[in-house]
């Protein structure tokens, strides 16, 4: 499954988790439902991903941590906030990069409409 069908299957179950639970949850509540659902569709999913960060060859074994990682191909960054800022975009675009993964969905379920409010970004894909 390539990152373009992972991600139409990610964007099918945050509609469905937004429709029914609605906004105003905290980000860790879509979060573990977002995995639930992704895991019962038979997709490997890992939650809170500790990522290494090396600067200057200084290496901190846990630098970040990544949402979600869908079948080692899709990073999912999860929010709940009022409006995203340009700060997340480009968080989001970092973890790709340091991750060397392709695809990220941002993610914002603190919306009345959710589809007006999941971004791809992407990395070289």
């Amino acid at each position: 499954m390539n990152e373009n069908e992972i991600s139409y299957k990610i964007i099918g179950a945050a509609i469905e988790i937004h429709k029914i639970v609605g906004p105003g949850l905290l980000e860790s509540a879509y979060e573990n439902a977002l995995a639930f659902d992704l895991k019962e569709m038979g997709l490997n999913v890992k939650q809170q991903v500790p990522m290494p960060f090396i600067y200057k060859n200084v290496k901190q074994d846990i630098g970040y941590r990544i949402d979600l990682v869908v079948n080692n191909k899709v990073i999912i960054e999860v929010k709940s906030i009022e409006t995203l800022a340009p700060v997340h975009y480009a968080q989001t675009l970092t973890y790709l990069r340091l991750s060397g993964l392709k695809l990220a969905l941002l993610i914002n379920f603190n919306n009345k409409i959710l589809r007006d409010n999941i971004h791809r970004i992407v990395n070289n894909l």
